[in-house]
């Protein structure tokens, strides 16, 4: 439709990893480009492509990890949160083996918890992982009840 702007598909990914101490933890990538800080592994859908085909794609590309995709967790639609344009992102709950390589759009690469997330963090990475340890901490106290 001309004069129609559609905003993007993105897709982002929390991919859980065992650290160097064994201890559970999950990937940032720190960015090459602006918006420059730490975030999750991810990137833009492209034509022709599916989100889980984006999203094993972008894992590879920027943390050298070939990925199992365990669900999908949520979708973040707020139109401020990429300030180059308006994106729709689909967040991948992954998991992987291995040392990641930071690759493609990643200058840095760590395995991280909550406890030391790196700041800043880019787009609404922030809020989605607030969600994620929102859901991890209720998963656990649904499974601790009688």
């Amino acid at each position: 439709m001309p004069g129609y702007k559609n905003p993007f598909p993105t897709v982002d990914l929390i991919i859980e990893i065992k650290g160097q101490d064994g201890s559970p933890g999950f990937i940032l990538i720190k960015r090459k480009n602006p918006p420059y800080g730490w975030a999750l592994p991810g990137g833009f859908v492209d034509y022709g492509e599916t989100l889980e085909r984006a999203a094993v794609r972008e894992a590879k590309e920027e943390t050298s990890l070939d990925v199992e995709l365990i669900t999908q967790f949520h979708t973040y639609s707020n139109p401020g949160r990429d300030p180059r344009c308006h994106t729709i992102s689909t967040i991948f709950i992954a998991r992987a083996k291995g040392r990641p390589k930071a690759q493609d759009d990643a200058t840095e690469i760590g395995i991280f918890k909550a406890e030391n997330v790196p700041r800043p963090l880019a787009f609404d990475h922030e809020k989605i992982l607030a969600d994620y340890f929102r859901s991890k901490k209720k998963a656990k106290e649904v499974t601790r009840r009688p």
